[in-house]
Formats: C-alpha cells, structure tokens, sequence
C-alpha cells in the first residue's frame, strides 16, 4: 500500500515537473517575436521599462544583473531608441529604494533627469506591467531586462492586451538556480492571470508619458504652442525704427531737421554740425519735397531737392521758417570735360 502510494506521489511530481517544462517552453516560444538583443534592430518606442533589482548581494557583491540592466537602459536612450526612461521597481522599506537608485545612476552616467520617471510600486513584475498602462498611460513600451524576465513579462503585457517588446541585455553566466525559480515565478504568473485574475497592489491617479500640456479654458481657440516649442523658437530681431520727420513749426531748427531727413531719403550724408546759413529759394509747401523723396526709388533724388551744406547750398524750405541770415552760396566746381550737365547743376549728371 505505501510503495502504491509511493509511486502514485512520484508520477504526480513527474507530471507537475513535465507540465511546468512545458508552459515554461511554451511562454519563451508565444513571445519569441518580441524580443530584440542587439539594440540596431530594436524598433523605436516613447518609453522603456527598466525592470528594477537590487544593486548588491546581500554578500556586498555587485548584481550583475543590475549592472546589465543599467548598461541596458544607456544604450536604448543613447540609440535614440527610447525618448523617456520608466524605473518600476520596489520601495517596500525606506531603507530600500530600487528606482531611486537607478535613477542616481542612469544620472551619472548622462542621462537628462527630465527623461527619467520613477515608479514606486513595482513590487512584481505584474505590477510593473499593468501600472506602465494603467498609471503612466502608455500600451506601446519598450522593456529592458534579461531575456528569461522578457519573456514572462511580455507574456502578462500579451494577456492584457498591451503591445510591448523587450531589449534583452545579457546574464551572468552562472544562472542555473536564477532559471529554476524562474520557473516557478511562470507557474504563479499564469496562475495570477489565469485563476485569480491578480491586479496591482497600487493603482493611483493618471500620469502619462510624456506628460500632457493643460490648456486653461479660457485659452484662445486658435492653434497655439506649446512651452517646447517655444524653448526653441529663435529670437527675432527688434524692428527697425524708420525716422520720422520733424513737425513742421516756426524757427530754423525744424527747417534744418526736415532738411538732413530729405538728404536721408534721397542717399546724402546728412549734414553733421550746425548750419550757418539756408538759401531760402522755392519755398512753396514744402512736404510736396518730402513725398517726393519718400516716393522716389531708392537712390534716386527728387526733382526739387539739393543736398544741405554748411557752405549754404539750396534746400526745399518751409513756408512757415523763420528767415536766417544767408551765407552766399559757394560757386559750382569745374565740370569736367564729357560730362553734361542737368538743368539741377553737377549732381544731376548723365554719365
């Protein structure tokens, strides 16, 4: 009777060992697709999910498997792979805090503190998954792990319908304890998902990624941009003032103001100094001048204009200036030979 007993006990175990072979087997195969090691190859995803482990032993030893993991998370956000990187790990005790810790060395080892997001309540791997959809808002993400973790982890990201992949980052070589208990968390894996329909320990309030930017209500129906976008946008250049002319009043310094804008208009340095003296010749309105100069092509010097000089040449003058002492004006240079002049004097000249 005992050795029946016996016997039936070791077929049971044999059974139960086989069936767990097999799922184990069956879960690498369903999410073989989805599993990416070298990181050229790895398609491009707004997030990835860095498994959490512990850095040490509990000998001190440094974890390999955190050291992958890490090495892991640099390459796909060097690689332009991942813009965000997501740290799901525990935080059970306040002496213990694996985001926290890999956040400080993802930071040291360049990466922007802005692309960085911490997941506190990634007690199991479950966890992880489920709070990457439903907390952080993301289906489409990229998880950074070791192969063997890849593939439970995309097998519960399967059954609830997120479409994920995995960078698998290498393991240490002696591993052989490291697979059997990864055999033994597949088998409660399937049992959470497919018995007891587990859910995380923690939910919690949305927080997607990247973070959404609020519009007020109160904010202007047409498009607008966004604080990114106008981090980026360039300086533009203050307008140029254009001079205005000066009104027209009684006395001379309007008359000489007026004067060194037409010599602006029409291409002539304007005159520098005081002037001693205004030829006070075609008074008629004098903002006619100033049309006609504003009007002309640049370059070009309307028909009643000549330039201002200290020596007292001509200039358009208004009809209500002040009369100033004039200084005769000075005689006309030579005119050179083959040179024909216009009715205005040498300015004017046909070349």
């Amino acid at each position: 009777m005992l050795k029946r007993l016996f016997t039936l006990l070791c077929c049971l175990i044999l059974l139960a060992g086989v069936t767990a072979l097999g799922l184990d087997r069956w879960i690498s195969w369903k999410t073989a697709p989805y599993i990416y090691e070298n990181v050229s190859q790895l398609p491009h995803r707004e997030v990835g999910v860095v498994l959490g482990t512990s850095k040490y032993y509990r000998t001190g030893e440094l974890n390999q498997y955190y050291l992958y993991r890490i090495q892991g998370a640099l390459n796909a956000y060097n690689s332009g792979k991942v813009n965000y990187l997501l740290l799901s790990g525990d935080n059970a005790l306040q002496s213990y805090n694996e985001p926290r810790t890999m956040r400080r060395d993802l930071i040291r080892a360049g990466v922007d503190p802005a692309d960085i997001v911490l997941d506190y309540a990634g007690f199991r791997t479950l966890d992880s998954i489920i709070r990457t959809r439903k907390v952080f808002d993301t289906n489409d993400f990229t998880i950074i792990t070791q192969r063997f973790h890849c593939e439970r982890a995309l097998f519960i990201a399967m059954h609830q319908g997120i479409a994920a992949q995995c960078y698998a980052v290498p393991s240490p070589k002696n591993m052989l304890g490291i697979r059997i208990r990864e055999i033994a968390a597949r088998i409660a894996a399937l049992a959470d998902l497919y018995l007891f329909k587990s859910e995380p320990r923690y939910l919690g309030p949305l927080i997607p990624i990247p973070p959404v930017t609020e519009i007020p209500d109160n904010a202007p129906g047409y498009p607008a941009i966004t604080p990114q976008q106008l981090q980026g946008t360039p300086e533009q250049p203050a307008p140029e003032h254009k001079a205005k002319a000066a009104p027209l009043t009684d006395g001379y310094q309007a008359h000489a103001a007026n004067c060194a804008l037409l010599a602006t208009f029409a291409g002539q340095p304007a005159v520098s100094g005081p002037v001693t003296g205004i030829l006070p010749i075609r008074p008629p309105d004098a903002l006619s001048g100033v049309t006609r100069a504003a009007d002309n092509d640049a370059g070009r010097r309307p028909r009643n204009y000549h330039q201002m000089l200290p020596g007292g040449t001509e200039c358009p003058v208004p009809a209500n200036a002040a009369q100033v002492p004039v200084r005769p004006p000075a005689l006309p240079p030579a005119v050179k030979p083959g040179v024909t002049t216009g009715p205005e004097g040498p300015d004017s000249a046909v070349r």
